[in-house]
């Protein structure tokens, strides 16, 4: 008998779950979770920066940040995005080796690439073999736009080469001497480092500032490169006596060119930086008061743009403080320009995403509007408006252009027993 009611009562209590599951309302459904499954195979990008430089770090920094936001809104297609990080070491070896690392043993689906010039050649040969969607963020010499050719169609430049450069900053000078008519600017020597970037850098600005200003200059070795000593380009800059002295190197040579220019008492109006990244705490220094800097970035740009703010605040909630240059904001919007165009294209197939980058339009921390073209060879470039900033009181402010100014320029250049 006991049997015959315990399974009455089952009986009983299956048939009232029954009715009330039927009585039951449906539950609307719950919002998909903006986070990307973890158990899915990941989309992989292979980035290779020069981690023993600032501008390295900085760009590791900003692809690491772009990785984090894409994955928290859901990923790529559906998928977790993995940077893959290769140091290239600065040197054309290790640049083309890290190539064939990501391509064969990573089996990454993209490239983003932050090489020196130098470097940079050297990587070109395995880009043409592999035929990998890439967009470079580095690799300002014009010799790198000659050796990639007009038919590499998955090559995509996000970043002014040197002739490009050279034209954004004649007019960027050229609209400060309008509205500073007292500023004499009639010559200018430009020291530069000897590899393909500085001497590239060197015969363009000869042709720009043929009618603006007379232009000299002689080669050093940069200290990233084992050199550091630039006395002798010092001391015959001075002879010179110019209205602007210019170096065009790395971000090693950007303290100790100014500490052996004030050794000799070489102060010229205008002295002037063109490093692709310069040291974390330049600023700092009293020799950086009234320095000129050639920029894409600047912290200063979060005082007039929300995307910036907004960029920068992500960057120090993830690092403990902002990026030191503008690699950390151009390699964190080439990252998000490479997941836009997958999610555009619906897939990582080459033909489909060059056709899908093609579109682009977006809007960088660095208050650009990003889009391709056609420069002098190749298919794909996105030319950036060189800023001229300058350090004031610890800070880089933006000078030029109007529409990003933070402060006003001062000048000329600080006596250096004034600082």
């Amino acid at each position: 008998m006991k049997t015959k009611y315990s399974i009455r009562i089952l009986m009983l209590i299956l048939a009232m779950l029954i009715v009330a599951g039927c009585a039951t309302t449906p539950a609307e459904p719950t919002e998909a979770p903006t986070a990307v499954p973890t158990e899915a195979a990941p989309i992989k990008l292979g980035l290779i920066v020069a981690l023993g430089d600032n501008s390295g770090i900085n760009g590791q920094n900003g692809a690491f940040l772009a990785e984090k936001e894409i994955n928290a809104a859901g990923g790529v297609l559906g998928r977790p995005l993995k940077v893959i990080v290769v140091d290239d070491e600065m040197t054309p070896e290790k640049g083309a080796a890290a190539l064939d690392k990501l391509a064969t043993v990573d089996n990454v689906d993209a490239f983003v690439i932050n090489s020196f010039s130098g470097v940079h050649m050297a990587q070109i040969p395995a880009l043409k073999k592999y035929g990998k969607v890439t967009i470079v963020t580095g690799a300002a010499s014009h010799l790198c736009e000659e050796a990639i050719g007009e038919d590499a169609d998955w090559y995509f430049h996000l970043h002014s080469w040197d002739y490009m450069q050279g034209e954004g900053q004649k007019a960027g000078w050229q609209a400060i001497a309008e509205k500073y008519p007292d500023m004499a600017f009639e010559s200018v020597f430009m020291a530069y480092e000897e590899g393909a970037f500085g001497t590239a850098s060197y015969q363009f600005s000869q042709v720009l500032f043929e009618d603006m200003a007379t232009l000299s200059g002689e080669s050093f070795k940069s200290a990233a490169m084992g050199g550091g000593d630039y006395s002798a380009v010092l001391e015959h800059a001075k002879a010179e006596n110019p209205d602007s002295f210019t170096w065009v190197g790395y971000t090693a040579d950007a303290l100790p060119i100014l500490e052996q220019a004030k050794a000799i008492n070489f102060a010229p109006k205008f002295f002037v930086g063109a490093p692709p990244g310069w040291p974390p705490d330049f600023g700092e220094s009293p020799l950086a008061e009234g320095v000129i800097a050639y920029e894409v970035w600047a912290d200063a740009l979060t005082e007039v743009s929300d995307i910036s703010k907004g960029f920068y605040d992500g960057y120090v909630e993830m690092f403990g403080s902002g990026p030191d240059n503008y690699l950390a904001p151009l390699v964190y919007s080439a990252i998000q320009i490479m997941v836009e165009g997958m999610e555009r294209a619906g897939t990582v197939e080459a033909e489909a995403l060059i056709a899908a980058l093609e579109q682009t339009e977006y809007e960088a921390p660095t208050m650009e509007a990003i889009t391709f073209s056609p420069s002098m060879i190749i298919a794909h470039q996105a030319p950036l408006t060189p800023m001229i900033a300058q350090y004031q009181g610890g800070k880089l402010e933006v000078i030029y252009p109007w529409d990003r100014a933070t402060s006003e320029l001062t000048y000329p250049l600080p006596a250096w027993e004034d600082r």
